[in-house]
């Protein structure tokens, strides 16, 4: 690990409207760390300063750059070739003073692998302080905006290609807890973090749990890779949806049947269960 040396700065964090991005712009905020919050539409979030970000305007980076240090780096959703306009964005992070920086990722992409992947595999060459965080499947799919939330609220069905396969499905709030320590302490990680809730569970596990909390009866629907693939194609590019729906059948062969204790050596607290989280956003699933 490295030292920053001087206490943290200024705080880039991009996708500040998203699911760990407004968490982590809210954490860093209420420590009084001074953050600036990135999006399209340049919104408050937490009393952060709000600066429009384009990845794909140019623009749009010098101003996100100006007197910041560190950056929380969300790639664009749906690109599957997100190093064509990240890297040259961190170069030029690198050149402006950045020194730390945190790249999302997920458990399913290694280093080197697909997408994001190659991000991964050029951060540690780009800066001398840095983090991969690598989370599992968000417990947050099944309560928010997601399809498999919005499958949930409207049908009682979860539709996957994973079978039977577990998954170390992990709260938001987790990920941003180890985000912020990964930007703000005194050593950065300078590794990859594979990040998990407490338990792996089926989806006929998280339906049971959802069903038993809410008293409302959700089931797990198994589906085709083909078929998953082609129901996530009419909403998304089609090499994405292929992408994603290779992840399911990953799943169900046992590539994320694991736990990890990545968030209880960051945060020195365990990590949530998902009843705990179904119990604590109820409502969204109303």
């Amino acid at each position: 690990m490295t030292a920053i040396g001087a206490g943290p700065g200024t705080t880039l964090v991009t996708g500040a409207t998203g699911t760990t991005g407004s968490r982590i712009a809210a954490r860093l905020t209420a420590a009084g760390h001074p953050v600036r919050a990135a999006g399209r539409k340049a919104a408050p979030v937490a009393g952060a300063e709000p600066v429009r970000f384009d990845w794909y305007d140019p623009g749009t980076h010098a101003a996100a750059l100006d007197g910041v240090d560190r950056v929380y780096v969300i790639p664009p959703v749906g690109d599957p070739d997100p190093a064509v306009v990240v890297l040259p964005f961190l170069r030029r992070a690198r050149a402006a003073g950045v020194r730390r920086a945190a790249l999302l990722s997920a458990s399913s992409i290694p280093e080197g692998g697909p997408a994001v992947g190659q991000v991964h595999r050029a951060l540690p060459g780009i800066f001398d302080e840095w983090a991969v965080l690598r989370p599992s499947w968000f417990m947050q799919n099944f309560t928010g905006g997601h399809l498999h939330a919005t499958s949930i609220r409207t049908e009682g069905l979860i539709r996957t290609a994973a079978g039977t396969g577990r998954v170390g499905f992990v709260d938001a709030d987790d990920i941003a807890a180890v985000a912020v320590h990964a930007l703000t302490d005194d050593r950065a990680p300078d590794t990859d973090l594979v990040l998990t809730g407490p338990e792996a569970l089926s989806y006929d596990d998280i339906a049971t749990v959802i069903t038993e909390v809410t008293g409302r009866p959700v089931a797990h629907r198994q589906l085709s890779y083909e078929e998953v693939r082609d129901r996530l194609a009419a909403q998304m590019p089609e090499e994405f949806a292929a992408m994603l729906a290779g992840m399911d059948r990953a799943v169900a062969e046992g590539a994320e049947d694991r736990v990890t204790d990545s968030v209880q050596r960051l945060t020195g607290r365990p990590a949530g269960s998902f009843r705990a989280l179904v119990e604590r956003e109820l409502r969204l699933l109303g």
